[in-house]
């Protein structure tokens, strides 16, 4: 069984996900299909890179996993194909790969030059049709990689945010993710906490959280929490409620985290 995925800043409004996906079964009609997310924020190849990131430790490693948030289509930014050990992808070269290759680092990387991988008639405006979708088709057929174009290495690419340490200890993360639950996802990992009890102090804003919970559900409705989500990074949410709407939280927002001091009320939260 071959496996394409999608990941794309499309929506479900247009056609454009569905012709995608007539594309891929015209040349490879016994592939399985799977949507990651058609919903990242339009042109934010962060977003993107982050939810991919999250996804492909699930998916057998001969998946294809097509990607196109493509803010640059049709200017001098290149079409690429990347095969790694967890996975091969297909996506414009603007850094959308930029957490999955540093985690998995580039076996073979190709521009997609070879206009026999093409559709006939390539439109300046919608690559994710007439040259990713086919070019996905063809590798989940098994075409080696390197016929699709001229290999290439430097690929563009960005760091995820790290996490930094104040002289008094103080972790300084950010919001790198805000799901559709409104929880703000930061780049702070599990590891790079060294305290994960009722000591834990999180603020973001003016919000101050005392304690990590392990689920939502330990927390009153419309009480703001901490946990380390499913993805391993920490989280802020509220229980039953939308933490980006109600702390005002955005991507790219400051997170700092502490141990508790003697100057900190005994509440489990103030804000």
């Amino acid at each position: 069984m071959s496996i394409v995925t999608l990941l794309t800043d499309f929506g479900w409004a247009d056609g454009y996900v569905g012709v995608m996906k007539g594309v891929i079964l015209s040349i490879a009609p016994h592939v399985t299909l799977v949507d990651i997310s058609h919903d990242v924020a339009p042109q934010d190849v962060r977003d993107a890179a982050y939810v991919l990131y999250t996804a492909v430790p699930y998916f057998p490693p001969d998946t294809v996993h097509l990607v196109v948030v493509d803010p640059g289509v049709g200017s001098a930014r290149r079409a690429i194909a990347v095969r790694t050990a967890q996975g091969t992808f297909v996506a414009p070269d603007n850094g959308v790969l930029s957490y999955v290759l540093a985690a998995n680092p580039p076996q073979v990387a190709v521009s997609l030059t070879n206009p026999q991988y093409h559709l006939s008639q390539v439109s300046r405006t919608f690559h994710g049709r007439d040259i990713f979708a086919p070019a996905a088709a063809h590798l989940s057929r098994g075409v080696p990689i390197t016929a699709l174009g001229e290999p290439i290495r430097d690929l563009v690419t960005f760091p995820m945010p790290k996490a930094q340490a104040r002289a008094d200890g103080t972790l300084i993360g950010q919001v790198i993710h805000v799901d559709r639950f409104g929880n703000a996802i930061t780049n702070l990992r599990r590891g790079d906490i060294p305290w994960l009890d009722e000591a834990t102090v999180v603020e973001i804003g003016e919000q101050v959280i005392t304690g990590l919970k392990e689920t939502y559900a330990q927390a009153r409705t419309g009480e703001p929490l901490a946990l380390i989500g499913s993805s391993g990074h920490l989280e802020i949410a509220i229980a039953g409620g939308n933490a980006a709407q109600r702390l005002n939280v955005y991507i790219g927002d400051e997170v700092r985290v502490r141990q508790k001091s003697d100057g900190d009320r005994n509440d489990a939260y103030r804000g």
